[in-house]
Parts: C-alpha cells; structure tokens; sequence
C-alpha cells in the first residue's frame, strides 16, 4: 500500500482484501457445515430439524439483531484516529467504546423477553418435544454469549482487522457443527434438541474467547465517564451524542427490517407443520449457500467501505464519489449476470441437482418446490443486500425515518402477499418465498432511488446510471440462446432417470454453455 495512495483508494484496497478473507471464510464454513448438514439431516427427524434451523435460529437471530444489528451499523461511521493506518490496533474514544457496550445491555431484556415470548406462545406440538425447554435456554443463554463479544467485534471491524474476525468466526463454526454432530452421534435420539443448543452454545463461547484472546488485555466492559468543558462548564457524559442517536434510530428501524427479514420464517413457524418445517429448513440452508458464502461478505465489506468513503467530510470529496460510484456499478453488474446465470441454467437442472442432494424423504416435503423459488431469491439478496448497505452508511436520522415508513408499508404488503401466494395461489411455503421476493424488491428500489438523490444532491447524478448495470448485447445473446439450448436439453433427456450417467448428455451442453456464457461475460 503506498504512502502516496489517496485514502479512499487505500481503503478500497483493504476492504477488496477483507472481502476475500470474508468470503474465503464463508467458503470453508459453509462447505463444513454443508457435509455435516448432509448427515445431521440424515441423523435426525424433519420435525426436529425444522424445531432447531426454523424455531431455535428464529429466537436466537431475534435477539441478536434487536440487540447490535443498529448499534453496529452506526458505530461504522465512527471517525478512526488521526493517522492510523488500516490494520493497526487503537484505543477507541471512551464515547464511543461505551456505546458499544450497549448491544449487552440491551441484550439482558431482549433474551429474557424473547425466550419467554417464544416459550409461551409455541404450540404443544413444537413444545412436548423431548427437552424442549432446555434447548430453548441454551438458545438464549448462546445468544447473550455472543452478545459479550459484540464491543470487541465493533473496535476489531473499525480498526480493519478481519482476520480477527476470520480466525474467530472460523474456529465458532467448527465447533459448532462437531459439537452437535459429537452430542447427536453419542446420545439417544431424545436428545437432538439440546444437540443443535449445545452446538449454538459452542459457537457463542469460541467467539468470545477468540475476541478475547486478541483484546482481552486492554478490554474493558464497563461504562467510562467522561467530563468534558462546554463553555467553562464541566459536563459529563457517558456517550457520543450524534452516534447515539443514529444508533437509536437504526436499532428502532431494526424491529420492522427483522420482521422483513425474517418474516417467512414467522410465518412457517406459525403457520406450517413441523414436518413442512423441516423441509424449509433444508431448502433455505441448501438454496441460501451462495448468498452466505459470496454476497454476505460482499454486503458486509461494502457497508464498511461505503460508511468510512462517504460518512465523513474529505478534501477529496468527488474523488471519493467517483470511487464509491465506480464500486457499486461493478457490484450490480456482478450481480446482474449472476441473475442471468441462475435463471439461464438452474430450471432445467434443478430436478438432478435435488434428486442427487436431498434426501428422499425430504422430497415429499416443500423443500423441492422452495428451492425452485430461491434461482430469484438469490439475486434479489444480492440487489438489495448492496444497495441498503450503501443506504445504511450514508442516511441521516431523517433519512432512516422516511424509509422505516416504507419498510412498514412493505411489510403490511408481505403479510398480504404471503396469504395471497400461499393460500388463495396454493402455492403452500413457496409462496411465502415469492412473498420475500417481490418485499425485497420494494425495498431495494427504494434504496436505488435514494443513491440516486445522493449523487445528484451532490453535482454527480451521472455517474450512478441504471445502464451501467446492464451487460452489453452479445452477452445477453449468448444468455439467450443458452437458456434455449439447455430447456431443448432437458425435454430431450425427460424421461431418462434422474441420475448423472443416464442424464450426462444434458449435463454436457450445460457445462458446454455455462463455459460459453463465462467466455462471453
């Protein structure tokens, strides 16, 4: 990195090296988890599976996203201290680090409420599974564990150092799947609840002890007083103002953007039989893999790229503009072929692909017809994922009040659209899916006319244009005929079975046209 380098592109640089340390992290948990998912679902019912990936990881991202998700984004456009470089340790401002503290604060009444919320209003089916209520303590008791390492992944995420986050992250998602596949392979099977608990519970303690490992020793989990002089006076305060209240209003914006995100989750939870559950589980785990492994990092990286490029004033204010725009047509252009990819090649395929991965008695359940749903709603993540990380690192309080207004509009919709597909389409759990589909897509076109009012406000309104996102003509031809070719394939092979040697010549003009559109892009 040179001296030289202006700081937005050093910071551009950092965050490209973060984003690989992240994805590559994303890549080997995920891939870990999914050959010990292939077993645990093999291991244990759909009912208990659906109780523990739809129910428990319910509770359990409800109480940490009520607690940090606002608190985190806000702390983002936390101002570093003169002079340091990306990478370097530092003490963070008393103000600051107090805030910090907040999220286990906050999260003492938010696990108390939830878990007693969600053990009381359960039905008996879900609750007269064999210690039921002890895999739901452990949940909450996971929860506040990882909550305990939340100010020290708030300091380690402003001073740029993700390998703290990687090694930390990498170890929790290890021990997490060999503990619940150790406690489900050597207990009676009474006991797979408490199995996926203790698994949660492994993953809350290695992160906070990874946490600690690195700051430990000059980490403090108490709220610092601050006496400052304010016109002769002595004032004292415990928290930035203007952080703490960004803070509070992305964490009250944060109650309507869980339920956005997690609504089909509520929804199946309430609505579906635990068996049903189950099969949305494995669907979601299955269909969901490239947006954990690739666009979550992407997201996250891009949120903390944007929030240090454009959250504070600069000398090189259109130089960093210029850079903020250039990174997020390229990140919406990578996600537009990725949409042509998806809807090009998963239809005809798909059959095979859930014939070879699910289990069979997974087929019989929604699991088949939600993952036809998921080749759009994964890049809809993508879009929208990108598009409100740039929103979240440049809106001001006002500006986060208009839009929980829409995202309460947009929820509302969900709820109707989510009857509307599921019950009066008959479209059952797949519907629910659809539902978050056309949510997510209300919601990313608010963001993208909120980047638009951002660069124009500014004399720039040029350099974020719709067009710039849209591949050149020869490649969509070529996307075109592919989808042609490959759909004439699959007629052609109908009624050959569903397995690799009997399938392979439709698997050839796939691999044959995938290589074609990759040449192409």
């Amino acid at each position: 990195m040179s001296r030289n380098e202006p700081p937005s592109q050093k910071l551009a640089s950092v965050s490209f090296a973060s984003a690989s340390s992240l994805v590559l992290l994303q890549l080997g948990s995920r891939l870990f988890t999914f050959v010990l998912n292939q077993i645990l679902v093999r291991l244990v019912s759909p009912q208990v599976f659906g109780t523990a990936a739809i129910q428990f990881e319910l509770l359990l991202s409800t109480i940490l996203f009520l607690s940090r998700e606002g608190i985190r984004n806000a702390l983002l456009r936390a101002s570093p201290s003169n002079g340091t470089e990306p990478g370097k340790s530092r003490n963070p401002s008393p103000l600051i680090s107090n805030i910090a503290l907040l999220p286990i604060l906050l999260g003492i009444p938010i696990t108390v409420l939830s878990a007693f919320t969600y053990l009381y209003t359960s039905s008996y089916t879900t609750t007269s599974q064999p210690h039921f209520r002890l895999a739901v303590t452990i949940y909450a008791l996971a929860a506040f564990c990882e909550l305990l390492s939340e100010p020290l992944y708030i300091r380690a995420q402003n001073e740029l150092r993700f390998d703290v986050r990687v090694r930390a992250e990498g170890a929790a998602v290890a021990f997490k799947t060999v503990t619940a596949f150790l406690v489900l392979v050597l207990s009676p099977p009474e006991w797979a609840l408490v199995a996926f608990a203790l698994g949660q519970a492994a993953y809350g303690l290695i992160t906070l002890v990874e946490f600690l490992r690195v700051y430990g020793r000059d980490s403090e989990f108490w709220l610092r007083k601050v006496t400052i002089d304010v016109h002769g006076n002595k004032v004292t305060q415990y928290f930035d103002p203007t952080m703490l209240h960004l803070s509070a209003a992305m964490t009250i914006q944060s109650v309507v953007k869980h339920f956005l995100t997690e609504g089909d989750k509520f929804l199946v939870s309430r609505l579906s039989p635990l068996a049903d559950q189950g099969g949305y589980a494995v669907a979601s785990n299955y269909g969901s893999l490239i947006a954990r492994i690739v666009f979550q990092p992407i997201e996250e990286t891009s949120r903390i790229f944007f929030s240090k490029t454009l959250s504070s004033s600069s000398t090189n204010a259109q130089e960093d503009l210029q850079t903020a725009s250039n990174t997020l047509s390229v990140l919406l252009l990578l996600f537009t072929h990725l949409f042509l990819l998806l809807i090009t090649f998963a239809p005809p395929y798909l059959p095979l692909a859930l014939t070879l991965v699910l289990p069979s008695r997974y087929l019989q359940t929604s699991a088949p017809a939600i993952l036809r749903t998921y080749v759009y709603y994964i890049p809809t993540m993508a879009f929208n994922g990108v598009l409100e990380a740039f929103f979240a690192s440049t809106a001001t309080p006002a500006d986060l009040r208009a839009q929980s207004r829409w995202m309460l509009a947009c929820s509302v919709g969900f709820v109707g659209a989510s009857v509307g597909f599921a019950r009066v389409l008959g479209l059952g759990d797949a519907g629910l899916v659809w539902a978050n589909i056309l949510n997510l897509w209300l919601r990313a076109s608010y963001a993208w006319f909120f980047v638009k009012r951002f660069f124009e406000s500014r004399g720039v309104g040029k350099m974020v244009q719709l067009r710039n996102n849209v591949p050149p003509f020869g490649v969509l031809c070529t996307f075109a005929a592919s989808a042609i070719v490959t759909r004439w394939s699959g007629r052609t092979f109908g009624d050959a079975p569903l397995t690799l040697h009997a399938q392979f010549g439709h698997v050839a003009i796939g691999v044959t046209s995938v290589a074609a559109c990759l040449v192409a892009w």
